[in-house]
């Protein structure tokens, strides 16, 4: 009964949220974490996320679900800091909302939620592929610098004749090629360069990417699958592919805050009132981070529901010697030392903390 009144207490605290209070609070809330981070030129991935629904919660609506085709469900933008492995900003959509909107919008709140930190490398999937995106990029007002990027490509048609005419190819692996070509969009106002990778069927059977539908009808062309690239950097094709492909890094952070901090379970009536619930989500991860990476320091990020076993569900009872109150745990012998070492060095803990980027 407790706990149930707990929960409600807290659901009628979220209910409470309007969309300027979410601004208003959360960006303090993220701008007094990210000042305690030293890092700067980062690595910025851009994200989205299906949370499918059930009930008749506001913004719910039907829209691209590959889980649950046909259900109504939410579509929230999600920023991660690569260098730190943090959350950077989130902000819900209806789910009906399509990856490319509210964009621009998203990408300066984010940045004014990071306090001015420099931006190095900007990384997106398809989903945010198109011409106003780019010239966003590249073009920003108020003489603020171009942002780099690495966003990949949709085969539309145009796109797939573009890469059919590509004749030079670099081997990279059994199977798997690189090239690069300039590609002018549809609107036909600007050339980009474009890194494609094809990889072969036959020798990469498991090999991700699309075969190019326009020439179905072509054997060497449904031998492979394709992905392209679009960017402003100068770097080699093979390095900024190699770039590219450590954004799979942000879609674990979505996997995590799914499978161990219940994001896609924290739902309401109110539709800014899961926005702020998700938020608290977003701030709790980024604890939990910053405990992985300066107190554990292990080689691999354990998962919370590692560290709920190994450090969280230990049982234990309080005693009073005196005028002093003793926490007295139940560990074996072989952990104590272990645990001790991260009682002292939670105790010499202070911000900042410095990532290297």
């Amino acid at each position: 009964m407790e706990a149930n009144v707990r929960t409600g207490h807290l659901q009628e605290i979220f209910q409470k949220f309007t969309q300027g209070e979410n601004q208003r609070v959360f960006t303090a809330m993220y701008q007094w974490f990210f000042q305690g981070l030293q890092f700067d030129n980062y690595t910025l991935d851009m994200d989205s996320s299906v949370l499918t629904r059930y009930g008749e919660q506001d913004g719910a609506k039907r829209g691209y679900n590959v889980k649950k085709p046909g259900r109504k469900s939410h579509h929230p933008l999600m920023a991660f800091v690569a260098d730190s492995r943090m959350v950077a900003n989130l902000w819900l959509r209806s789910g009906n909302t399509n990856s490319v909107s509210n964009m621009y919008s998203f990408l300066e709140d984010t940045l004014h939620k990071l306090s001015g930190k420099k931006i190095g490398l900007l990384r997106a999937d398809s989903g945010f592929y198109g011409e106003e995106i780019f010239q966003y990029l590249e073009e920003r007002k108020d003489w603020r610098e171009p942002i780099n990027y690495i966003i990949a490509g949709r085969l539309y048609n145009p796109v797939q004749k573009k890469i059919s005419q590509q004749r030079t190819w670099l081997k990279l692996d059994d199977g798997i090629e690189i090239g690069e070509t300039q590609y002018c969009g549809i609107s036909g106002m600007k050339e980009r360069r474009m890194v494609i990778i094809r990889q072969h069927i036959p020798e990469r059977p498991k090999a991700t990417g699309k075969q190019l539908k326009l020439f179905k009808d072509n054997e060497i062309y449904n031998n492979y699958r394709y992905h392209c690239l679009i960017t402003n950097l100068t770097l080699p094709a093979q390095q900024a592919w190699n770039l590219y492909r450590q954004r799979a890094d942000a879609e674990n952070r979505i996997k995590e805050l799914k499978y161990d901090f219940g994001f896609d379970s924290f739902n309401m009536k109110s539709f800014y009132g899961t926005e702020a619930a998700l938020n608290m989500v977003m701030l709790a991860y980024n604890l939990m981070s910053l405990f992985r990476q300066v107190i554990l320091q292990e080689k691999t990020q354990p998962k919370l529901s590692t560290l709920r076993y190994r450090l969280f569900a230990i049982g234990g009872y309080m005693v009073k010697e005196g005028n002093n109150r003793i926490l007295k745990l139940s560990l074996a012998m072989k952990r104590r030392e272990w645990f001790l070492g991260l009682w002292n060095k939670t105790s010499q803990f202070s911000m900042p903390v410095s990532f290297s980027a």
